[in-house]
């Protein structure tokens, strides 16, 4: 599958070239660690998966009323057809594509979460280190926490990949905490 994906090193420079919100590239940074991850755990292709969490957002900083479909129609033109379902997947209510495949599913139960647990660790002087799923549960019922993340959308991702929530959370805080992304 990766052979007709372009270089990591590509698709990071063309990442840097359409996103300049360090804020936004960070929370690519760590959908895709969490993507190649879980395609790890369950025998996936990592290079994909990982790319697939990097590029999920690509249009987001400079077209954002035209996302994700400025990634699929153009940005994304030399990629694989399944990069552009998986982008298209993430975003169901602007595409109308519901997650199908095990890789969209992953993308869409890891992209809010993501960015939740990320405001968590800012709260907290250890960050990522010794959190618990509890204390992220906790912010998940907080509606007044970290607003812009729907929290329907996360729950909807728990059902997506049929795993409790704290056992999806505790996996990604271990890998967050084992691959620290630069801030």
């Amino acid at each position: 599958m990766t052979n007709n994906l372009p270089t990591r090193q590509q698709t990071a420079t063309l990442l840097k070239e359409f996103i300049k919100n360090q804020a936004l590239i960070h929370h690519c940074e760590m959908v895709a660690q969490a993507m190649q991850a879980y395609a790890q755990k369950l025998g996936e292709d990592e290079e994909l998966w990982y790319q697939v969490g990097l590029l999920h957002d690509l249009d987001y900083d400079m077209f954002p009323d035209e996302h994700p479909h400025k990634a699929i129609k153009e940005l994304l033109a030399d990629y694989p057809q399944v990069v552009k379902d998986a982008v298209s997947a993430h975003a169901p209510g602007l595409t109308g594509r519901e997650p199908q495949t095990l890789m969209e599913k992953y993308l869409f139960a890891c992209d809010e979460l993501s960015g939740l647990m990320h405001a968590v660790s800012l709260m907290r002087p250890s960050g990522f280190g010794d959190m618990k799923p509890k204390s992220v549960k906790k912010k998940i019922k907080d509606k007044s926490f970290a607003t812009k993340v729907s929290r329907a959308d996360i729950q909807k991702g728990f059902k997506l990949i049929g795993v409790e929530p704290d056992s999806h959370i505790a996996f990604l805080i271990e890998v967050f905490n084992s691959q620290p992304v630069e801030e």
